[in-house]
């Protein structure tokens, strides 16, 4: 089930991204384009500590597996 909420949040970020652009190059707008690649930024982020491995070797989200939350 994790995995597909991680796999889930990578998708709406690229999403983010791409509407980011599509929104600037329509309107010319900055605010709301920066704001929405900002969000996705973040997202990957927060992907990024949840799978990046400790200096155990180990990645949280398996220590959450394992815990037999997830």
């Amino acid at each position: 089930m994790t995995d597909i909420v991680l796999s889930i949040v990578m998708l709406a970020a690229l999403a983010l991204v791409a509407g980011a652009v599509v929104l600037w190059r329509r309107t010319g707008e900055v605010k709301n384009p920066a704001l929405m690649v900002l969000l996705a930024v973040i997202a990957v982020i927060n992907v990024l500590i949840w799978t990046i491995p400790t200096e155990g070797g180990e990645a949280p989200i398996e220590q959450l597996k394992a815990a037999g939350e997830g």
